[in-house]
């Protein structure tokens, strides 16, 4: 894990500290409204609560994942089999000469919600990335002797997510509404980057869909949450959709996606509580290409994209109840996957890590 991650997570854990340490104080006059743990999803599930009409909250969350090695389908391969087997749609060379074989991203992601009444609440949150991508280079037009190595990055803002959520139920054990949202393209979808070709040159060209920040297009962002109480424990699901709007500037329109993900929680204190939770993942493959991604590796190819995936979570949830804490929450979860189906070759999920910070006042 990196420098900047590990400063992430100890900034973090300090404040989960201060929370689980800090005294009541003997009156407490703080005006923010306080909230138990588990008051909340899990912090890897967004927009999954409604506020009360006046209400306000602000949250930044710190996302890492990391993909390692490739797969086609259920099955894992290895590069010598990619550079072997599997066709170059812009052959020449007849295969593939170049794969990925581990990517991270990083994402900060600021988030705002505003109820003006009880039935409405508004959400905006902006998205920064950060990406990099390790590679190997086989040498020349067949083979399987490894030239060397490479990695690409690409940095900035990605897409933003704009979103009403309007309330159905809102009941002390029962809570259901509806998630009506809209993602702008505001990432860029013309990161370039330096490249190790099969000839042993260096050109500078546009990176592959998966290092893109955006998806250059409108996207629908519909869905329903629901969540549940009994004493001490919650429970709650959500399924949301990702339905692209025409094709983008570049000629090419990433797959729809669905999201399906369900999770229980246990809170023996009202200031902490930790969770469970399964995501099924199921995206298309993108529809079209850009004429400026080419070449013979995989990313470049818009059939090796999209597929199905189960993942799992742990997570642990803190909530500040007295004084200047009052109001404020502290999570993380931690997720892999349980099975992956990928248009491959494609690479996999190793693990991801959200660590997540909101104020509701």
């Amino acid at each position: 894990m990196k420098i900047n991650s590990v400063r992430h997570i100890a900034v973090l854990a300090g404040v989960a500290t201060t929370l689980a340490v800090t005294p009541a104080p003997a009156d407490d006059v703080s005006g923010s409204k306080p909230v138990r743990a588990d008051s909340h999803a899990p912090i890897g599930v967004m927009a999954d609560h409604t506020h009360k009409k006046g209400e306000w909250m602000l949250s930044y969350r710190f996302m890492r994942m990391e993909m390692d090695g490739n797969q086609i389908g259920h099955q894992e391969v290895s590069p010598d089999t990619i550079v072997t087997t599997v066709p170059n749609a812009f052959a020449p060379p007849p295969t593939l000469r170049i794969v990925p074989l581990k990517m991270t991203m990083d994402m900060h992601m600021f988030g705002v919600m505003y109820a003006p009444s009880d039935r409405w609440t508004l959400m905006a949150m902006l998205n920064y990335v950060t990406k990099e991508m390790d590679h190997v280079t086989y040498q020349g037009m067949m083979g399987t002797t490894v030239l060397g190595n490479f990695t690409t990055k690409s940095d900035g803002l990605g897409d933003t997510l704009l979103s009403g959520l309007y309330s159905l139920r809102d009941t002390p054990n029962e809570k259901w509404h509806i998630n009506l949202g809209v993602s702008l393209p505001t990432g860029d979808i013309e990161e370039t980057g330096q490249v190790l070709t099969p000839m042993n040159t260096m050109p500078t060209l546009r990176l592959p869909y998966a290092m893109q920040l955006g998806s250059g297009t409108v996207d629908l962002k519909p869905g329903v949450t629901y969540n549940g109480r009994h004493d001490n424990f919650t429970w709650g699901a959500q399924y949301t959709a990702t339905i692209r709007i025409g094709e983008n500037d570049e000629g090419y329109t990433l797959g729809d996606a669905n999201d399906l993900t369900a999770w229980a929680a246990f809170s023996p204190r009202a200031w902490w509580s930790f969770s469970g939770r399964l995501a099924y993942q199921q995206s298309d493959s993108i529809q079209g290409a850009d004429p400026n991604i080419a070449g013979p590796v995989q990313t470049a190819n818009p059939e090796f994209y999209g597929g199905s995936s189960l993942l799992g979570y742990l997570g642990l949830n803190l909530a500040g109840q007295h004084g200047w804490i009052r109001g404020q929450r502290l999570a993380l979860e931690f997720g892999a996957p349980i099975t992956q189906d990928l248009n491959g070759p494609q690479m996999q999920r190793d693990w991801s890590l959200t660590l997540g910070w909101q104020y509701a006042f």
